[in-house]
């Protein structure tokens, strides 16, 4: 494919409102002066001559007629874009022209005499966190978009540039082959590394995208970390899946040449459980993956729910290093091998239940009779189930810890407010039932909200 060439307009007017931007986008030719005034009125006085009988149509061919004036041969514009979507900030539709397949450029913008993409080029080996740091590397220089500069490390300073860079590739791709170097995935499968791809094949200049997945950013899975060469320069920003226009056609994939974590689960998946050690940039400082959330439910499984005061996350924190530390002394390891930095031997411990729990307030100290492992979800060794984390409850919340609750407020005997045996969903009727407990201690107030915090949750169960 040749370089397509691309010819930018600069609006005349530079008003902000959402009808100055969406008028522009129509007609950028166009100050949008005259008979109408203020852009933003063009809608109100289509809508007044439609009233009154004149076809729209003909109001719409005058209206442009008398912008583009005498002097400029211009046909009517039909709309490009719909008005912006809501909740989208402007600018953030992609406007990134790019160039085609081109090798390395070296200094002075010259193609370098190595490294031209075509057939037979080996595909460079990568990891996951090498694909994050080198597109850090762009973030961190801001670097400008561009479809025809070259960066110092010789890729194009476009959106499929940067993803060439980040992969590592031979040459600088666009987004008709991107495709090429990776596998399809679906959404459940993605982590970071991976890309979400948007090429129009009938006009790959209209929309083409291409962004860096870089990790969910809630828990819902409805916004993620995108990493993107776009105007003014590169970015790193919570993105709506898959991104904030065309988003139902942007296809996810994943690098053929990735040397860990091409196949099976992915650790983006909310129920993901493994029993291989996933790696220190999966449960480790500056992690953000379903392997930290996974950690951390082990590890309140083996007595550390005191240590989470709003339940296993996915993104690495305090309260997991602390948890990590308080498992790993309780095996009586020591020194580095207590630093509190899940390594394959602590992952090997909690994943194949082996050694001692952690010991509670007023338990047994670690490598006593009474400190062995339980079976039983959320099992303390004082006696009482170790409080989960207010995660374990709230709205939509499914797992195991909501029916544990739920059958000890029945044995209570506060559980009035349930139809049906209690189950794993979190509803209305758990969270009545502990409002009533709460209220039978003779909290009032927020302290009776019907949230179980670390409090309600040992008075239930002691």
């Amino acid at each position: 494919m040749e370089t397509p060439v691309f010819e930018e307009f600069d609006p005349a007017s530079d008003c902000d409102c959402p009808g100055c931007v969406h008028w522009r986008r129509v007609m950028p030719y166009s100050s949008l002066s005259g008979p109408f005034g203020h852009p933003a009125a063009l809608p109100q006085a289509l809508g007044f001559a439609r009233a009154g009988g004149t076809p729209m149509a003909l109001v719409l061919a005058a209206a442009a007629g008398t912008v583009l004036g005498a002097g400029q041969s211009m046909p009517a514009v039909a709309a490009a874009h719909g008005p912006a979507q809501p909740g989208v900030p402007a600018g953030d539709e992609p406007d990134t022209p790019q160039g085609g397949k081109a090798p390395l450029h070296g200094p002075g913008g010259k193609p370098s005499s190595h490294g031209k993409p075509g057939a037979g080029v080996k595909m460079p080996r990568t990891t996951r966190a090498a694909i994050i740091k080198r597109a850090k590397t762009w973030v961190a220089a801001q670097v400008p978009y561009s479809l025809y500069a070259y960066w110092s490390d010789g890729y194009r300073q476009d959106c499929s540039g940067f993803v060439s860079m980040a992969w590592n590739l031979p040459g600088n791709e666009w987004t008709g082959s991107l495709s090429g170097y990776g596998v399809r995935i679906s959404r459940d499968q993605l982590q970071p590394g991976d890309i979400l791809l948007f090429h129009n094949p009938a006009d790959p200049e209209n929309g083409s995208h291409v962004v860096i997945f870089g990790g969910w950013a809630d828990y819902t899975h409805t916004y993620y970390l995108a990493y993107e060469q776009t105007r003014p320069h590169t970015r790193k920003q919570a993105t709506p899946y898959a991104y904030w226009s065309n988003s139902d056609r942007y296809v996810a994939y994943r690098y053929k040449g990735l040397t860990e974590g091409t196949s099976g689960a992915s650790a983006s998946s909310p129920d993901v459980k493994t029993t291989r050690y996933p790696g220190a940039a999966y449960v480790g400082p500056g992690a953000n993956s379903a392997y930290v959330t996974q950690l951390g439910r082990l590890l309140v499984d083996r007595g550390a729910g005191r240590f989470y005061a709003s339940g296993p996350g996915p993104r690495w924190s305090d309260a997991d290093r602390r948890a990590t530390q308080a498992f790993q002394r309780a095996q009586g390891w020591t020194g580095a091998d207590a630093d509190g930095v899940p390594g394959p031997e602590t992952w090997s411990y909690l994943v194949g239940k082996k050694g001692k729990d952690i010991p509670g307030a007023g338990g047994p100290a670690a490598g006593s009779p009474g400190s062995k492992g339980s079976s039983a979800p959320g099992a303390s060794s004082h006696g009482v189930p170790s409080y989960p984390g207010r995660a374990m409850f709230r709205p939509g919340a499914h797992n195991e810890y909501v029916t544990r609750l739920g059958k000890q407020l029945v044995k209570k005997g506060f559980g009035k407010y349930y139809t049906t045996e209690p189950g794993p969903r979190w509803g209305e009727a758990d969270r009545r039932n502990v409002e009533a407990f709460q209220r039978s201690q003779g909290w009032r107030g927020g302290a009776a909200d019907g949230c179980p915090g670390p409090e309600t949750w040992r008075r239930l169960f002691s």
